[in-house]
């Protein structure tokens, strides 16, 4: 006799469970989907629809009227050039930092290396905190410059530890026979561990460049000049200055210009988060692998 095949749920080759497991996912991607699509949505409104529905799927007289405001002064763009000025500095120094420190501390024989994991790892539970950071920038002639917000995001104790724990699953015999022809440990480092190193140095690269993106804390603290302040900052200057015009509306018109102020709100998030959205694909198939060898020590 033949054997009977298990009945299966759902349609062709799908499992209940798997019909179950999509219906969650579709409705966790449209809560991440809605509240994005509702920025541009708003930030294409009039004022008054806007006022007439705050949570509309697509406007009926779209405009672009707040952009065009947005760009008129030149603020958002000189936003835009510092903050790829914090990325083309702070992203190879901070790469190159933790790389080499991490490559050092990852070899059996670095001596006194068990100390300075220690002093690095206690830097993760206490902190100094700002003033003093300020005072070294200030010794180092730094503040009023964007080196002094390079600086002080250029390392990242976490980010060091993930990449030691990366070089760690890298056999050790590849570096043995790189000493046996003669390569020094820079030598070994650039030609026989980045190269293998790829997953983890673009989770890396991800996740100082994000951090460089979204900083704003150490500006506000170093920088002085208007035409010195990356793209955070401008933004928060534009919210706030938004949201001051919209609490003092008083009047039918003044209404009008607070809203009009949300739609160039909602304007500035959108342009701050479009080539950060861009970036992370082109390392996305780097990054799980990355994340999950160098959070286990092999």
């Amino acid at each position: 006799m033949s054997k009977a095949k298990p009945a299966k749920w759902g349609v062709g080759r799908l499992s209940l469970m798997d019909m179950i497991i999509f219906v969650i996912m579709l409705i966790a991607a449209l809560l991440i989907l809605i509240p994005f699509w509702n920025v541009i949505m708003i930030s294409i409104s009039t004022p008054k629809e806007y006022a007439d529905n705050p949570l509309m799927l697509f406007p009926k007289k779209p405009t672009f009227d707040s952009y065009r405001a947005l760009f008129a002064n030149g603020t958002i763009l000189t936003g835009y050039w510092n903050t790829i000025k914090l990325l083309a500095a702070g992203l190879p120094i901070s790469l190159f930092l933790t790389a080499s420190m991490a490559y050092g501390l990852s070899r059996p024989p670095f001596p006194g290396k068990k100390l300075i994991f220690f002093l690095v790892l206690f830097t993760m539970i206490f902190n100094g905190g700002i003033v003093p950071l300020y005072l070294v920038m200030r010794d180092l002639h730094l503040t009023g410059s964007l080196w002094a917000v390079i600086l002080a995001g250029s390392f990242s104790s976490f980010n060091m530890i993930l990449m030691m724990n990366y070089f760690y699953s890298l056999p050790e015999s590849l570096m043995e026979s790189a000493r046996l022809d003669g390569a020094g440990e820079w030598r070994i480092l650039l030609q026989v561990v980045l190269p293998l190193s790829a997953p983890i140095l673009a989770t890396i690269a991800l996740f100082y460049g994000v951090g460089f993106w979204n900083s704003w804390y150490d500006a506000m603290i170093f920088l002085r000049k208007a035409n010195q302040l990356p793209l955070q900052n401008v933004l928060r200057s534009i919210i706030v200055e938004s949201t001051t015009n919209a609490s003092n509306s008083s009047s039918v018109d003044q209404m009008g210009k607070g809203s009009f102020s949300m739609g160039m709100k909602m304007a500035a998030v959108f342009v701050t988060m479009v080539p950060i959205m861009c970036f992370f694909p082109l390392l996305q198939k780097h990054f799980a692998k990355g994340v999950l060898t160098g959070a286990i020590k092999t």
